[in-house]
């Protein structure tokens, strides 16, 4: 994580990258991408793309990007960017 993190240039940042290598968290979070399009490539597992907006702890939104036929997000990550994010928290 701290190579994604240092080629996104986030080093001195608010921002946080952080694994999820057993899925654990993946898992608590119900984001676990369960479309048979990955799995049928050897992704197993794979985390849902998605955003969350808590404070103190307190989720207050959760953005996914997937699509019938984009299970990952890759096609139209927009729900999950940060124009997206900024409404979903204003409203919130």
């Amino acid at each position: 994580m701290q190579g994604w993190a240092k080629d996104q240039r986030v080093g001195l940042s608010m921002l946080n990258f952080v694994g999820d290598p057993t899925g654990e968290l993946t898992e608590a979070l119900d984001m676990k991408m369960t479309h048979p399009g990955p799995v049928s490539k050897g992704i197993i597992g794979r985390c849902k793309r998605h955003a969350i907006y808590a404070v103190n702890g307190e989720i207050k939104v959760v953005a996914v990007s997937e699509g019938p036929d984009d299970p990952a997000g890759d096609n139209d990550p927009s729900a999950t960017l940060a124009d997206a994010m900024i409404e979903a928290i204003k409203k919130a």
